[in-house]
């Protein structure tokens, strides 16, 4: 039996090393890469983009549901962009709420007919409505029965007259020159098509935001909305950008892409049936471009471009990480295909695998390890001064993972520029091991849990609203 022990716990140091040495490996491409780009574009002047004939088309589509809280702001944030060649689509998908009452009535909306060349099957289209101010002349809303985000978007792609769709959440606040940033890519294609690109999301959770603008940046309040500006800047600069330089980027986040609107609607557009269409669809797309043996790549930029509201409880964090967890595995399992088949070079052989098994297994090893280690506990049969400093080892490259993050931010954007946030994100980084990790395998468990129990809905997500300045 003491062999067993001491077999399970080699096991699981060898995973914990794998686990962190990946992590390693990707930060250490990901600091790379954020240094080439940071010289690269450190002289680029955007503003030529505003002017030039080349700079490309965009549709920004931004699906609502029950947005009413936020929806006016948002509206004006996407109306007010850095950008000339653009339109605002805004899919509201059979909202509840007040919606389309505030929608009609802040914007001065109308019925308008428009001919459609209908391509992807979507719930019926109620109506389309165009402003009667020139000043939302950009803006186009529709109105169509509940079909979830992913059919919400297929509308918007039906609609949509420019060649790139920017997909967006309609209650983020987008940088005034996101877009600018966000075309670049599709400009610089290098010989390859670039069917997708994406930019870092932020978390606004007690940011100061007025007339649709980011105007003050500040760390939440709460511990598990701070947390999680922690796991963002981990994951959008130390991992994004390690896939984005191996060409091997699985997900474009729903928040915040842009895609070419001619491969994404041959590729079938989004998948309704799943609740991750943003990973399925860039997973799709790839995959229809290596089928077809078409030279292509999907860009990322590590520039802080959207902000968006994150989870205040734990409640509508678990609905959250869990429904994540349920289109991890849809989308996995729908392109099991991929798994180890050089067929699909790189992103066969190394993006799929490593999602399998640090992603989408991870967690059910971490909650199979430790039902195995109460049961040692309970027969007296574990080596304490070993598993302490397993916990120990764990626990202090959590916590300087973090750091890390922490630290690529504040020598690269240096969005949090006060002292005191800083040390109220190096404090997060010491509690998030105990508190945050937890919640998030129990979130995962639970998206598990629902995937057996055939749960196909997204669950309501209740915001709080972006916080203004007082007397504002």
């Amino acid at each position: 039996m003491s062999m067993a022990v001491e077999i399970y716990l080699v096991l699981i140091l060898l995973y914990a090393v794998t686990i962190m040495g990946s992590y390693l490996v990707l930060g250490y491409l990901s600091v790379k890469e954020l240094k080439d780009y940071l010289t690269r574009n450190s002289f680029v002047n955007y503003e030529v983009l505003l002017s030039s004939e080349f700079s490309p088309k965009l549709s920004l589509i931004a699906p609502a549901y029950n947005e009413g809280l936020t929806i006016k702001e948002n509206v004006k944030s996407l109306l007010s962009l850095n950008y000339n060649n653009y339109e605002v689509i805004v899919v509201n998908d059979g909202s509840k709420d007040n919606s389309m009452e505030i929608l009609i009535k802040t914007y001065d909306l109308e019925v308008v007919e428009m001919d459609l060349d209908i391509k992807l099957i979507t719930k019926r289209i109620r109506n389309i409505y165009r402003s009667k101010n020139q000043a939302y002349k950009k803006l186009l809303v529709v109105d169509k029965d509940n079909g979830g985000k992913a059919d919400a978007l297929n509308v918007g792609l039906n609609i949509a007259r420019n060649p790139y769709a920017v997909c967006i959440d309609v209650d983020c606040i987008l940088d005034k020159d996101s877009l600018l940033k966000l075309a670049k890519p599709f400009m610089e294609n290098d010989g390859k098509r670039v069917i997708a690109t994406g930019g870092v999301v932020r978390i606004a959770n007690q940011c100061v935001i007025k007339d649709g603008r980011l105007i003050e940046v500040n760390v939440p309040d709460r511990m598990l909305p701070r947390i999680q500006v922690l796991e963002y800047l981990r994951a959008f600069l130390l991992g994004r950008m390690a896939w984005e330089r191996l060409d091997g980027l699985l997900l474009i986040s729903g928040a915040f892409g842009a895609f070419d609107k001619e491969i994404a609607i041959q590729a079938g557009g989004y998948d309704t049936k799943t609740v991750g269409e943003d990973m399925e669809l860039v997973v799709r797309m790839r995959r229809y471009m290596l089928e077809n043996k078409l030279p292509y790549t999907v860009s990322y930029i590590p520039d802080p471009l959207c902000w968006t509201e994150a989870p205040e409880n734990a409640t509508i964090f678990k609905k959250q990480r869990s429904r994540w967890m349920r289109g991890t595995i849809e989308t996995l399992f729908i392109h099991k295909k991929m798994f180890m088949n050089p067929k699909y070079k790189l992103l066969g052989m190394v993006s799929v695998p490593y999602w399998t098994f640090f992603e989408f297994l991870a967690p059910l090893i971490e909650f199979v390890g430790i039902l195995i280690t109460l049961v040692f506990l309970a027969f007296g049969l574990l080596n304490w001064k070993l598993f302490l400093l397993l916990i120990l080892f764990v626990y202090v490259f959590a916590v300087m993972f973090s750091v890390l993050g922490l630290l690529s931010e504040e020598l690269t954007y240096h969005k949090y520029p006060k002292i005191k946030d800083f040390l109220k994100l190096l404090g997060a980084a010491l509690i998030e091991p105990i508190y945050f990790h937890p919640l998030g395998v129990y979130s995962a468990l639970v998206g598990y849990w629902e995937k057996l129990m055939g749960k196909k809905t997204w669950g309501e997500m209740t915001r709080q609203g972006f916080q203004k300045k007082p007397g504002s």
